[in-house]
C-alpha cells in the first residue's frame, strides 16, 4: 500500500525512541524490521527488548544528556546502540571510525565523550586494535559482547519491564533536546560537531515520506555508515520508523556482497553514493539488481556516466538528492514522477530557501536554507560540549546554486570550489566533469593552487594512467568549454583519496597537488 502521507511536522514533536515505540504498535512486535550484515533478523519486540536490556547496562557509569560514543559499523548493533542510549536520555554520538586516531582524538575531545560502545569483533575485523589502544587511555570502552555476557538481574528486568510499559521506563526529553551527536565529513577542512534534535530528525523522516512513496512491502538496503547523516538517518531511522524492512551492511566496499545480497533479500530500494553505485552498476548483471524500484543517491554528484550506465545495464533512472548533515540531512530529492538529470530536485516541504549573489556567477546564488530539520548548531573544538545555535535560524549552506522555475535545484559547485583566474571564475566541479566525460571509468578531484600574477591555477588529480592535458584542450575546444577549465598540471596517482562516506577527500588532494608543486611528478 502506498504510503506518501501529507507532510505534519506536529509527528515530530516527540524523542526518537518514542517514535520507535509507535512504529511497534502500528506496524505489529513481530514484524521482522532490521537484518543484520550476518543475516541475523531481529522483529519490533526483539530490538526492543535489546534496547532496554542494553540501556540499562549503559546508563551505569553514564548521566543524563551525557554525549556516549557509538564506535560501530551499520548494522544491528549500531542500530541498538543508539536507540539504547536514547531511551535512557543519553545522546549517541556517531564516531567516524575512518577517520584515523587523530580525527577520533579530535571529536571525543569536542563532544566531549568519556565512554565509547563498541564490539571486540569489529574492532578484530577491522584491524583497529592500534585505535582502540590509542582511544582506550581517554575513555572507558564498553563492548557489546560484554555487556551481553555479563547483564545483571536488574537490566534483564528493564527489558522485561520495557516490554510491557515501555513508555514508563524510557525517558522522555523535549523533542527539542539533543538526539544525535554526527560530525561533518572533513571534506574541506577540521570537522565539527553538529547537534540534531529528536525533532529535527524526525521532522526530515516526515519530510522524505511526504517527497517519495514507499510502500509496505518495501526492503531498505542500507550499506551506508551510521556516522554519515545519510547512512543514519535515511537508512536507519526512517525505515524503522516508517515500517519499512531494512537490510543493513557493514561497509559499501563489497561491491560484489552488496549486489548479492540485494538480489538474496529482494530489496526494493538502494542507499548509495556516485561513488558506490557506480561499482555495484560495473560488478552487477541485469538481473542481479532486478528487484530495485528504487536507487536514491546522495552526498556527491551523481555524474552522467553514472546515470548513462545505470539506465542501460539495469533500465532504471537514479534519483539524486541533496542533503547536508546540519540539515538532518535531506534538503531537497528528485522523485519518480518528477526527475529531472542534473539537478538534485525539489526542496522537502517546510523549508525555505534563499540566495545571494556570488560575484563571476551568473543566473545562481550561495544557499541558504531554513526549516524544522536544520540543526541545533555547531560544537566547536575551541569551545567544547558547548552548542553554538544560529542566530537566525538560517544556515549557510557553502554551495551554489541555481533554482528554476519548477523549484528544481542544480547545484553549481561548493563556494570553497570555485578558483579565480585571470579576474575569471572556474567552477572545480567543471573540471571535473569534463576530465569524467573523456575518462569515464576513473575518479578525478580538481584543486586549486596559488598562481601569481594569475590569481590561482587549476591541478586535476586522478587515477586515469593516460589522463594528458593536451587529450582535455582538444575536448574543451571541441564541446565550447572555456580553455581556463582545462587544468594546469595533472598529477596521476594510483587512488584519488575518498573519506568514509565515498565523498572526494579535498583535504588530502590539495596536500597531494601542493606536494606536487614542489616537488613535480605531474603529467
Amino acid at each position: 500500500m502506498q504510503s506518501r502521507i501529507p507532510f505534519d511536522p506536529a509527528s515530530a514533536r516527540k524523542p526518537i525512541f518514542h517514535a520507535l515505540l509507535e512504529a511497534r504498535d502500528s506496524f505489529g512486535g513481530s514484524t521482522q524490521a532490521l537484518v543484520d550484515g550476518d543475516g541475523r533478523i531481529l522483529t519490533y519486540d526483539e530490538i526492543l527488548r535489546a534496547c532496554f536490556a542494553l540501556g540499562a547496562a549503559l546508563k551505569k557509569g553514564t548521566r543524563a544528556g551525557e554525549n556516549v560514543g557509538v564506535l560501530l559499523p551499520t548494522g544491528v548493533g549500531a542500530a541498538i546502540a543508539l536507540f539504547a542510549l536514547s531511551a535512557y536520555g543519553r545522546v549517541p554520538t556517531m564516531l567516524n571510525f575512518t577517520s584515523g586516531e587523530a580525527g577520533l582524538k579530535s571529536a571525543l575531545a569536542t563532544a566531549q565523550v568519556k565512554t565509547i560502545v563498541t564490539a571486540r569483533h569489529f574492532i578484530e575485523l577491522g584491524k583497529f586494535g592500534e585505535l582502540e589502544a590509542a582511544l582506550t587511555p581517554l575513555c572507558r570502552m564498553v563492548y557489546l559482547e560484554d555487556v551481553r555476557a555479563n547483564l545483571s538481574l536488574g537490566d534483564k528486568l528493564a527489558a522485561v519491564a520495557g516490554k510491557f510499559a515501555p513508555r514508563a521506563v524510557a525517558a522522555n526529553p523535549s523533542h527539542k533536546m539533543p538526539a544525535v551527536i554526527l560530525f561533518t565529513s572533513g571534506t574541506e577542512g577540521q570537522p565539527k560537531g553538529v547537534a540534531l534534535s529528536h525533532e529535527n530528525l524526525l521532522v526530515n523522516v516526515a519530510q522524505v515520506c511526504a517527497h517519495i512513496d514507499l510502500y509496505g512491502n518495501d526492503v531498505l538496503f542500507n550499506p551506508l555508515p551510521a556516522f554519515h547523516c545519510f547512512g543514519l538517518n535515511v537508512g536507519i531511522i526512517l525505515p524503522l520508523i516508517a515500517g519499512v524492512k531494512v537490510i543493513c551492511h557493514p561497509t559499501p566496499l563489497q561491491p560484489r556482497e552488496i549486489v548479492r545480497r540485494i538480489g538474496e533479500y529482494g530489496a526494493t530500494i538502494l542507499l548509495s553514493t556516485d561513488t558506490f553505485i557506480t561499482q555495484y552498476a560495473r560488478t552487477g548483471e541485469k538481473d542481479d539488481l532486478a528487484s530495485l524500484r528504487l536507487a536514491v543517491c546522495g552526498a556527491e554528484r551523481v555524474r552522467d556516466e553514472t546515470r548513462a550506465l545505470f539506465r542501460r545495464k539495469f533500465e532504471m533512472d537514479i534519483l539524486e538528492g541533496y542533503g547536508v548533515t546540519e540539515a538532518s540531512p535531506v534538503v531537497a530529492a528528485n522523485q519518480i514522477e518528477a526527475n529531472r538529470s542534473g539537478t538534485v530536485g525539489r526542496l522537502m516541504a517546510g523549508m525555505q530557501t534563499r540566495l545571494e549573489p556570488v560575484e563571476g556567477i551568473a543566473n545562481a546564488g550561495l544557499l541558504w536554507i531554513k526549516g524544522p530539520n536544520v540543526m541545533l548548531g555547531y560544537i566547536n573544538a575551541d569551545k567544547p560540549g558547548e552548542i553554538q545555535s544560529l542566530p537566525d535560524g538560517w544556515y549557510n549552506t557553502g554551495d551554489v546554486v541555481s533554482i528554476d522555475e519548477e523549484g528544481f535545484i542544480a547545484i553549481r559547485g561548493r563556494m570553497k570550489r570555485f578558483a579565480k583566474i585571470g579576474g575569471e571564475t572556474v567552477s572545480l566541479s567543471v573540471v571535473e566533469n569534463c576530465a569524467a566525460a573523456l575518462w569515464p571509468d576513473h575518479h578525478h578531484a580538481a584543486v586549486s593552487l596559488p598562481c601569481p600574477p594569475k590569481g590561482e591555477q587549476i591541478v586535476l588529480v586522478t587515477d586515469a594512467p593516460d589522463a594528458r592535458r593536451m587529450d582535455l584542450i582538444a575536448w574543451a575546444q571541441n564541446h565550447g568549454v572555456s580553455e581556463l577549465a582545462v587544468p594546469r598540471k595533472i598529477l596521476i596517482v594510483p587512488a584519488v583519496p575518498v573519506l568514509g562516506t565515498g565523498k572526494t577527500d579535498y583535504v588530502a588532494v590539495q596536500k597531494l597537488a601542493q606536494a606536487d608543486l614542489e616537488n613535480p611528478k605531474s603529467a
